[in-house]
């Protein structure tokens, strides 16, 4: 915890040291939506964080309207916008306002999700997204003790949205921990919906989440039979799945994961309805991209600590990657109320 407080410090004393540069500059935020809390949080921390530092900001939420996020974009680019930060709905859906992007010689960072088929982004900002999976791989795996237990136990999956690149690190990372288990009949998904094709879940929306898992316990688990572990990718799609299962199944509680700890899935983790949550603290992801910002328009060498992994099929995106941690019933209020991230009052 206190190395996190003193990295979220550190971060913010250096965009102290280059506000007096910032005067004049514009940087332009593209968000895919306010329907998820995550991404107010997000936008809320850059605008505050960047116009502290000096900046003018232009921030835009697209409505999870791709052609929306297409136009905002655009205008940010043809409005004089310095620097553009984009978080897209759709990792391939910007590709002409990133040719004016570059004809401009404006730079661009993907925000948490990487803009794919383009030549066009600069540098790419996240989480380590393929640790996201391992921890919530790896936390059914303890959870279960699956390499002492006998089983089998039962799982299901709900993964992310396939037009985010994220979804499938998400997956992976989640089922590179899981996978040996399975193979060895130690796992068993009654589903059998296992690739990622059959388990993804559009615009990350609760609904759609929520109406999968229903079909599921219908089909599969309406003789009373227990699930031992679903995994969802993010929080989202984890309320659509504690959503169904309340609604339609009387067996014992799984296991449930997800990502964002936003405030509703952290009061079912109080409750006990789900069971972990992936922490990503957005104001260390905000401030990184600020510092970065900074970076670009002094001249000066850009923070990045991975330059292999992120080909987003036209170039391998110099990117910078935090690290993750969880949060479960145990450790939340240190996580999320010491830090300041929520108040004992949001979780009531």
């Amino acid at each position: 915890m206190k190395k996190l407080l003193c990295l979220v410090l550190a971060l913010v004393m250096s965009l102290m040291c280059v506000s007096s540069l910032a005067e004049g500059k514009k940087v332009g935020v593209s968000m895919p939506t306010k329907d998820l809390q995550r991404w107010n949080q997000d936008g809320e921390n850059m605008q505050k964080l960047l116009e502290e530092a000096g900046y003018e900001v232009d921030l835009q939420f697209a409505s999870n309207d791709v052609q929306q996020q297409l136009n905002q974009v655009t205008n940010m680019i043809n409005n004089g916008c310095d620097v553009i930060v984009i978080a897209a709905i759709e990792g391939s859906s910007l590709g002409s306002a990133l040719d004016l992007a570059k004809e401009k010689g404006i730079p661009v960072i993907a925000y948490d999700r990487l803009l794919m088929e383009s030549d066009a982004v600069s540098y790419y900002a996240t989480f380590d997204n393929y640790m996201v999976g391992t921890k919530q791989g790896t936390y059914i795996k303890e959870a279960l003790d699956l390499d002492n237990a006998a089983g089998p136990f039962a799982l299901e999956i709900t993964a992310g949205d396939p037009g985010d690149n994220n979804a499938r690190y998400f997956y992976q990372g989640a089922i590179d921990v899981l996978n040996p288990y399975i193979e060895a009949g130690k796992l068993t998904i009654k589903s059998g919906q296992f690739e990622f094709s059959d388990v993804a879940t559009p615009t990350w929306k609760t609904e759609v989440a929520q109406t999968r898992a229903d079909g599921i316990l219908a089909s599969y688990y309406s003789d009373g039979s227990n699930i031992d572990a679903w995994l969802c990718s993010n929080d989202s799609t984890a309320l659509g799945v504690t959503n169904a299962l309340e609604a339609n199944y009387d067996g014992e509680w799984p296991i449930i994961t997800g990502q964002d700890c936003d405030i509703s899935n952290v009061k079912n983790m109080i409750a006990g309805k789900q069971s972990m949550s992936v922490f990503k603290d957005t104001r260390t992801l905000a401030a990184q991209v600020v510092k970065m910002v900074g970076q670009i328009l002094n001249g000066e060498t850009v923070d990045v600590n991975d330059t292999t992994t992120y080909d987003n099929n036209k170039i391998v995106v110099p990117s910078f990657l935090c690290e993750p941690v969880f949060a479960d019933v145990n450790n939340y209020a240190e996580l999320l109320l010491d830090s300041g991230y929520y108040t004992a009052d949001q979780l009531q």
